[in-house]
């Protein structure tokens, strides 16, 4: 071993240097975007390789069907992608607060349609009008609170009147939605998919809505075109969960509101307004019981907890309202649970999709959600420090958090394409940390991922 205090000074400097060039925001979101692409391709790949039955149709991890097209929306999709990656960055950057908040909305929109419309106005009207969806259950429902007295008993798969796939796996709260929807005259595939799309489209307002709320603004303009544009967009368009990822982020601008307002009849009426639509959420979806980590990461970020009692008191209104008509929500889980394993559950390896649910979300959030991790997680000292970027860091990874939850659960195995998508805004946040020079790549990886999945497989959401 040398004595020579000049090696040894040598040695610390280059061991310095190469902490500094792997803790460099370039460095993080090269690693993470690569991490997510190799863990999406070894999912594809290795089933197919080693002859791993995964039960996902014939594009694992993806629930979906080699189908390579084109279609009627195919140039609209090409020049709307083509025109955010032109202008995305500058507008974001420069609008006026509410015009940008209307243009992302307007924006998502546009980018969904379009995206939709690779399979013609079928890609919009047939979607939610399929036999495992809910809208065929909800126009023979003529007797809401008889549906809601019988709804534990018809989770099973055995059972007289089983419910269809999708309405067994949720609480009453999804089937409820598309009921009303049919009551008001919305009841079509196309009608109710448009429904959906509208709402879906004000999920990027929201999440930048939150953070301005919470003193982030100059982070929702940089996260914003990530908010607005990705391959998310393929399942958000007529699904579901896009409809319950509206609700979810709305209920989060409402208790940001609450937590950061000091007038307290207003924190009230905002709490509780919040907690109706929490609450809410955890009756269209047993999973987004997890929005509580969110929650509890918006008032972390604000430093203010005079919120929760009233955010607590809106919840439990929504779950007395259940009860009192029939449906404990605490009953249904468990006869869930069963009927989750005693399907198609049962013959997917967890071994696989514990990772492999990961890679989904690569295609769903895009591989810029392994960047946005990153950064997210370099910025651990900003959770101390607190300020804008503590906002942005606490809410990034209070996303991921209920990603991970989900994951681990063994509750979500597959087709986490569409049910993680409450989810995604809030771990894409993480965008607005990439570094100058790699913003407007990473934005056109993000775009070129939707385009080249939506045209060259079939997803039946």
């Amino acid at each position: 071993m040398s004595d020579d205090p000049g090696a040894a000074v040598g040695t610390t400097t280059r061991r310095s240097r190469a902490i500094a060039i792997l803790r460099h925001p370039i460095t993080l979101t090269l690693v993470g975007v690569a991490v997510v692409i190799t863990i999406m391709v070894l999912a594809h790949v290795l089933p197919k390789a080693f002859d791993w039955e995964v039960r996902s149709r014939n594009y694992p991890p993806l629930h979906a069907t080699w189908m390579p097209r084109t279609g009627p929306g195919t140039p609209y999709a090409i020049a709307t992608a083509v025109l955010l990656l032109i202008v995305g960055e500058r507008v974001a950057r420069t609008l006026s607060w509410r015009w940008l908040l209307l243009v992302s909305g307007v924006a998502a929109f546009v980018w969904m349609l379009a995206l939709a419309f690779v399979d013609g106005w079928a890609g919009i009207a047939d979607v939610l009008d399929a036999d495992i969806e809910y809208l065929q259950t909800a126009r023979r429902i003529d007797d809401v609170g008889r549906m809601l007295h019988q709804f534990v008993d018809r989770i099973p798969m055995d059972s007289p009147g089983q419910w269809v796939v999708h309405v067994a796996g949720h609480p009453p709260g999804a089937l409820l939605t598309f009921i009303g929807l049919d009551r008001i005259g919305l009841g079509s595939g196309g009608a109710a998919g448009i429904v959906v799309m509208v709402l879906a489209a004000s999920i990027p307002a929201a999440a930048m809505l939150t953070l301005r709320i919470l003193g982030a603004e100059r982070h929702a303009r940089l996260a914003a075109p990530f908010l607005v544009a990705g391959p998310s967009a393929i399942w958000m368009a007529v699904s579901g969960d896009a409809l319950f990822a509206a609700v979810a982020a709305w209920a989060t601008v409402l208790l940001a509101a609450a937590a950061t307002t000091t007038r307290r009849w207003p924190r009230a009426a905002l709490g509780v307004a919040s907690g109706l639509l929490y609450g809410w959420c955890v009756f269209l979806s047993y999973g987004l019981l997890l929005l509580g980590i969110l929650a509890v990461g918006v008032l972390v970020a604000a430093r203010a907890w005079k919120p929760l009692p009233w955010a607590i008191c809106g919840a439990l209104a929504v779950v007395a309202a259940f009860a009192a008509n029939g449906f404990l929500w605490w009953e249904a889980y468990p006869v869930l649970v069963e009927r989750y394993y005693a399907g198609i559950a049962s013959e997917r390896p967890y071994s696989y999709w514990v990772w492999a649910n990961l890679a989904v979300f690569g295609f769903s959030a895009g591989p810029v959600f392994g960047a946005a991790v990153a950064l997210a997680l370099s910025r651990l000292r900003a959770l101390r420090d607190g300020g804008a970027l503590g906002v942005l860091v606490t809410l990034c990874l209070a996303g991921f958090a209920m990603v991970l939850a989900a994951d681990l659960s063994g509750m979500s195995k597959a087709e986490v394409e569409r049910i993680w998508l409450p989810f995604v805004p809030w771990v894409l946040l993480g965008t607005a940390l990439l570094p100058r020079a790699l913003r407007v790549p990473a934005f056109a990886l993000q775009l070129g991922t939707a385009l080249l999945m939506q045209h060259i497989v079939f997803s039946q959401w």
